[in-house]
């Protein structure tokens, strides 16, 4: 993976500058474990970025940032001493009770300062800062148990690619860096976001009942008996891993696009800053995606008689806490 820019007047074996970045310690690990440097982060970034940006651009950003000493964290607001060049955007924050500045991720010099400083995580929004009651996806994360392997998760995305299927609709799969998967319906002009929640959760159901051995949509944790959880809740304000965005894992692997079919033999570990930019890119051709897609008023009307999940864990919580408190062992 070749770099592009060259090294600044002045910088040692471990700096150097790309338009107009300063960039530092570039021969340190990322973190303790990672097996990856940060230059290789940034070469990453860099030789990606046309591919990362139009999937960040426009889009209020959080990003997961690994300091030396420090565990990763995630970073919403923008610190003050930012370059002028990184364009941000605000918004109240209720459970903070403050404005949160958001990056806006548009370009090169932006995406190579948040490199700098160890940001190795992107996670941006599901619509656009000057669009924000305007979804553009659909989406369904597939989260394993933890003692499951990746063949489970594949079980359960081809089952939702069959519940899609069932109501007339088509979808795209990225692996997530992580043990999961990302399933994204594009969605064309006219639904609320409350339409999309409700289709996300009509959806989910629907994916269970194809085979609730595979797929669960129980939010809490204790519930889910080792199956897929298919997580309803990715709508509205929702952030999710970008497409080509690293993880903060040993060998920073990548989410990625695949094809249906390599989904049943992809290994998501291998796919890595170093592998990444080698791989085949079913994403880099428009026409093989699909068109952006009406939802059906049906599924709609039907997700709008499903509770909310986290609500609907919330009461339940406190139920059995209520219940354990009267019945203690």
């Amino acid at each position: 993976m070749a770099a592009t820019g060259s090294r600044g007047r002045g910088a040692d074996s471990t700096g150097e500058e790309r338009d107009g970045v300063a960039l530092t310690n570039l021969d340190q690990e990322l973190f303790a474990g990672a097996g990856v440097t940060k230059r290789e982060l940034v070469d990453y970034l860099d030789v990606m970025a046309p591919r990362l940006l139009p999937a960040l651009a426009g889009r209020p950003l959080s990003v997961v940032r690994a300091l030396r000493g420090q565990k990763p964290f995630m970073q919403k607001n923008v610190p003050k001493y930012a370059p002028d060049f990184v364009r941000t955007v605000s918004f109240w924050a209720e459970s903070s009770h403050r404005e949160v500045a958001y990056a806006l991720c548009d370009d090169r010099p932006t995406l190579l300062w948040f490199a700098n400083q160890r940001a190795i995580e992107y996670h941006p929004t599901l619509t656009r800062a000057d669009a924000m009651g305007t979804p553009e996806h659909l989406v369904l994360d597939l989260d394993p148990p933890e003692d499951a392997g990746f063949d489970a998760v594949v079980a359960a995305a081809h089952l939702v690619r069959r519940a899609l299927d069932d109501v007339g609709l088509a979808g795209v799969v990225k692996t997530t860096g992580s043990k999961g998967v990302h399933i994204l319906v594009p969605l064309a002009p006219g639904p609320t976001h409350e339409d999309v929640a409700g289709a996300t959760r009509a959806l989910a159901v629907h994916t269970e009942r194809l085979d609730p051995t595979v797929a669960t949509t129980a939010f809490i944790r204790a519930d889910r008996d080792g199956k897929v959880f298919v997580d309803p809740t990715r709508a509205g304000g929702s952030t999710i891993a970008a497409v080509y965005s690293p993880r903060v894992r040993p060998g920073l692997p990548v989410s990625f696009p695949v094809t249906w079919d390599e989904l049943d033999t992809v290994v998501p570990s291998e796919i890595t800053v170093r592998t990444a930019p080698d791989r085949p890119d079913p994403w880099s051709d428009v026409m093989s995606r699909p068109a952006p897609q009406a939802l059906p008023e049906e599924l709609v009307a039907e997700g709008r008689t499903i509770p909310v999940a986290r609500v609907q864990a919330m009461h339940e919580g406190k139920r059995r806490k209520r219940a354990a408190e009267k019945n203690p062992e």
